[in-house]
C-alpha cells in the first residue's frame, strides 16, 4: 500500500477543528520496523483552555516514541493539537490525553509525552506521561524513564 492511499489529510486543505478530535489523526505504515529509533515532535504554540475559568493555557508539547508497525502522520498531529485550542481541561489531563490518544492509533513500542505550560498565577507545570509495551524491554524503559526523569 502507498502511503498516499493511507492518508487523507496530507496535500488537502486543513479543516481545523474548533474542540477536542482525535479522529483527525492518522497513521502510516513504518517501512523500518525491525529498527528502534526514536521520532520526535516538538508543538510549541500548544493551547487549551483552563476547565474552570476558561482562560488560555499555553505550552510547549513535547512527543517522543519508538514506532512500530504505524506511525503518527505529522500533518494530522498538528491538527490533533491545535483542536485543543477550545478545550477545555488541566495541564496533566491534556498530556495524559494525548499520549492514550498516540497509543490507540500507533501502538508504539514506547512513547512520552511532556507539556511545558507558560506561568500562569505565578506558577508553571510540567506533566509527563510514558507507557513502555506491558511485558518487554519498553516497559522496563517506561520505568526507567519516569524513575529518572527531570527537565
Amino acid at each position: 500500500m502507498e502511503r498516499s492511499e493511507e492518508l487523507t489529510i496530507l496535500g488537502r486543505k486543513s479543516d481545523y477543528k474548533q474542540d477536542y478530535a482525535p479522529e483527525v489523526l492518522e497513521a502510516f505504515v513504518n517501512k523500518h520496523q525491525e529498527n528502534d529509533y526514536w521520532v520526535r515532535f516538538n508543538c510549541p504554540e500548544f493551547t487549551s483552555l483552563c476547565p474552570i475559568t476558561g482562560q488560555p493555557d499555553f505550552a510547549e508539547i513535547r512527543i517522543s516514541y519508538l514506532p512500530d508497525v504505524k506511525m503518527v502522520e505529522s500533518k494530522s498531529l498538528k491538527l490533533y493539537l491545535f483542536s485543543f485550542r477550545n478545550h477545555g481541561d488541566f495541564h496533566e489531563d491534556c498530556i495524559n490525553i494525548i499520549m492514550k490518544d498516540l497509543i490507540k492509533l500507533m501502538d508504539p513500542k514506547y512513547i512520552e509525552v511532556t507539556g511545558i505550560f507558560t506561568p500562569r498565577g505565578g506558577i508553571s507545570i510540567y506533566p509527563y506521561s510514558n507507557y513502555g509495551r506491558p511485558g518487554t524491554k519498553y516497559e522496563e524503559l517506561a520505568i526507567y524513564r519516569l524513575k529518572n526523569h527531570d527537565l
